[in-house]
């Protein structure tokens, strides 16, 4: 483990929240995070009444944070005044969602196994189910690319586990990353990641992050983030692992902030990296992380998906 060099960063729960559970003990972050959080940043935790909040997504149109409790088989929004309000009920066990390059919510469905938008009118367009003439997998996370195609990945663990989906067996011959093109057609993009799980672009858009949760099932198998670079045609090179979470941690949940630090959802918390693949540090939260979204009025909140709750934490600008 490494040890903190300059002052270590306060991170707990802040007072005078109406909602939510009892303050729980500060903790320290485990490395130096002045440079990432906010001067005297601490976690708060802006709702618990969940079982399983993935799907973290900021869309001020649709009035705060979306999100996806993916056990409960519910899509929520949650408001900057704590208020709740049901998006989806039933949600057909959703997981990740993104906004499309017209503000559409694009939403990944595991009992459907496919992934759908939702159009103004309230109803949902079917985007992704097939390919090559076979059912996905469970899509699971899903991302914006800058050249309006949307990238989602495929692994299997929405009909693996029962609280989750439907269970089947794969029809794919791999889990792999796809790319949704602006017309609509469908390509596999990545094959050699063992259950690829969250992915994020780089603030450029120049490089694709793709976490491996394969030892959630395995545990021989991978639990390293991997990056691609992207060509002019918009199609991944031959990729590289970037990082590895300390603590035999599994990564879930990307995202990447305007530095282009990249913040990966953990077992033991949220891991951050320089866009090098220097490790800066780890926020921990009480429970394994799962998905994050940066949002709020500047940009630099980052929200994270815990177990039942979501937390929230303030960037340094």
């Amino acid at each position: 483990m490494l040890h903190a060099t300059r002052r270590h960063v306060l991170v707990g729960l802040a007072a005078g929240l109406a909602f939510g559970p009892p303050a729980l003990a500060a903790r320290r972050t485990s490395e130096d995070l002045s440079g990432v959080l906010a001067p005297g940043a601490r976690l708060q935790t802006l709702y618990s009444g969940g079982r399983w909040c993935e799907g973290l997504c900021w869309a001020p149109a649709l009035g705060g944070l979306v999100f996806s409790d993916v056990r409960r088989n519910t899509m929520s929004v949650l408001g900057s005044d704590g208020s709740v309000r049901t998006l989806r009920d039933p949600s057909r066990n959703a997981n990740g969602n993104a906004l499309d390059a017209q503000g559409r919510l694009v939403t990944c469905e595991h009992r459907t196994r496919r992934v759908v938008r939702a159009e103004p009118g309230g109803e949902l367009t079917m985007l992704a189910e097939r390919f090559e003439d076979r059912r996905l997998n469970a899509p699971n996370d899903v991302a914006l690319a800058p050249d309006g195609s949307l990238w989602f990945t495929d692994p299997v663990f929405g009909i693996r586990q029962p609280d989750e989906g439907l269970m089947a067996e794969p029809e794919q011959r791999a889990r792999r990353v796809y790319r949704i093109t602006p017309g609509g057609a469908v390509e596999a993009m990545i094959s050699a990641i063992d259950q690829p799980n969250g992915l994020a672009f780089s603030a450029d858009g120049r490089t694709l992050y793709v976490s491996d949760a394969g030892a959630s099932l395995n545990p021989e198998a991978g639990r390293a983030i991997h990056a691609f670079a992207l060509g002019p045609d918009g199609r991944p090179g031959e990729g590289r692992r970037f990082a590895e979470p300390d603590g035999g941690a599994v990564p879930d949940g990307l995202c990447v902030d305007g530095r282009g630090r990249v913040f990966a959802a953990c077992t033991h918390g949220v891991q951050v990296w320089e866009a090098d693949g220097r490790r800066l540090g780890r926020i921990p939260t009480a429970g394994p992380a799962a998905n994050l979204a940066l949002g709020g009025a500047d940009g630099r909140r980052l929200f994270i998906g815990q177990g039942p709750h979501i937390h929230a934490i303030d960037l340094a600008g």
